[in-house]
């Protein structure tokens, strides 16, 4: 009598545990519709079903950077995220069939969609009505093949050529978060300053964007200025700036007028000859700075709050470590050994890095004390990994139990506070070498 009842629950558990995988778990984090959307945005929407659906090859290309050490057919066997079949495993020829088959777009159009979508339904913090956002680039060696190196390039000086291929990415963040507004990425020939202009569409309203000194190019600000409504610019003063003093607001903000060159006005259509702009003087430390910014009005934007703002700028920096050092595990070397594969690599990166910002937000949406980039984002990624892999609800009405006790978790990983004396100044990293170093001189008899 009571064998049976716990055979056939067994089986029960068991042939559910099969039906209820880790491409349930995921997909109840990305919406099946924004896919059908990206696919169709691509050009790769298909109905025959494979044995690798299109669904389950976005989410291994994810997996590829959520579990690093892993072979890419491995991680498919390991989310279980193929259709049922003569045999349980996926072979390595069909992941890379399949990879080949999604391209690089459809993942592209993922990102994109995923980030609009969580920008819009999560709240961030502002300041002075405007979300802060900050843009800068970053650097992604890929692997040594000579495909790589034709289309995307490699460093090169008087010693010679760089043995990797690099790619230039530049990204929109949202500091308060760290969550990925949009990126843009090509060879490392193409500037920052022409991926920057490329992130324009993606510039919300009612936000002011901190960029590093090297992005001063009035046609890029005045781009930025004007693509919607209150889309507002700030970066550090060059020494050698030239301007004309409009109204002195104090005696350290003035608003001033900068005059555009002919260059510019050719390469930039509909940029006026001269532009407003506010500079600001402050110290810090003994030490003196200047910032330029858009936000002329001084009763929406007092002085007190444009001096404090810019250091939010290095919080895309952190996020870029997040990537590079914790989600790579400071595996520099992008896997991929052709170049469309490597950008669809790229972009699973910037998925994979978003969903963990994206439930980081969800554990402290109803904490307004609490912000998420105060939760340590490597313990984070550990529990939500576990989560995906060791989950198994016997229902998938239990699924947001689990769900909310994983929220629960996260929300104990928080980092201590920042001590605000803290000092890094800026130093040179010693090149490596192969050969050892000679401590002692040689003794000559």
């Amino acid at each position: 009598m009571g064998a049976k009842p716990l055979l056939t629950n067994l089986d029960e558990t068991f042939s559910h545990a099969e039906d209820l995988n880790a491409i349930d778990k995921l997909m109840s984090f990305v919406d099946p519709e924004l896919l059908q959307q990206a696919y169709e945005l691509s050009g790769v929407a298909t109905v025959r079903r494979r044995r690798l659906p299109l669904d389950s090859v976005v989410l291994t290309i994810v997996g590829m950077s959520l579990f690093r050490n892993d072979p890419v057919w491995d991680i498919a066997n390991k989310l279980n995220v193929s259709l049922p079949g003569k045999n349980r495993f996926v072979a390595p020829s069909a992941v890379v069939q399949a990879r080949q088959r999604l391209g690089d777009d459809a993942v592209g159009h993922v990102f994109k969609l995923m980030a609009q979508r969580a920008f819009t339904e999560y709240a961030f913090e502002q300041w002075c009505g405007l979300n802060v956002l900050a843009v800068d680039g970053v650097m992604f060696r890929a692997q040594d093949t000579a495909e790589n190196l034709d289309a995307f390039g490699c460093d090169r000086n008087a010693k010679g050529d760089n043995p990797y291929p690099q790619v230039r990415m530049c990204s929109l963040m949202e500091t308060s978060s760290h969550l990925l507004l949009a990126s843009e990425f090509d060879s490392r020939d193409v500037g920052e300053m022409s991926l920057a202009q490329r992130l324009v569409p993606s510039v919300p309203d009612n936000s002011l964007t901190l960029f590093d000194r090297g992005y001063y190019s009035l046609g890029l600000l005045y781009l930025w200025m004007t693509k919607g409504v209150n889309t507002h610019w700030m970066l550090p003063a060059r020494k050698d700036l030239q301007y004309t003093v409009r109204h002195q607001l104090s005696e350290d903000d003035a608003v001033i007028t900068l005059k555009t060159s002919p260059q510019a006005r050719k390469k930039f259509d509909g940029l006026p000859e001269t532009i407003e702009a506010r500079l600001t003087r402050y110290k810090v430390d003994g030490k003196s700075y200047r910032v330029l910014s858009s936000m002329v009005d001084a009763m929406q934007f007092p002085y007190e709050e444009v001096v404090n703002v810019y250091v939010q700028r290095w919080e895309i920096e952190l996020g870029f470590r997040e990537m590079k050092q914790t989600l790579h595990q400071a595996k520099l070397t992008l896997r991929s050994k052709k170049p469309e594969m490597v950008r669809q690599e790229l972009w699973g990166l910037l998925v994979a890095y978003n969903l963990i910002r994206m439930m980081m937000l969800d554990a402290v949406k109803d904490m307004p004390e609490l912000s998420p980039s105060r939760l340590s984002f490597g313990l984070c990624m550990r529990h939500i990994i576990v989560f995906f892999l060791t989950t198994l609800p016997e229902t998938v009405t239990k699924l947001p139990a689990h769900y909310e006790y994983l929220m629960e978790s996260l929300r104990m990983m928080r980092l201590p506070d920042k001590r605000p004396d803290r000092y890094y100044p800026r130093v040179v990293r010693k090149r490596p070498t192969k050969y050892p170093t000679k401590k002692n001189a040689s003794q000559l008899n």
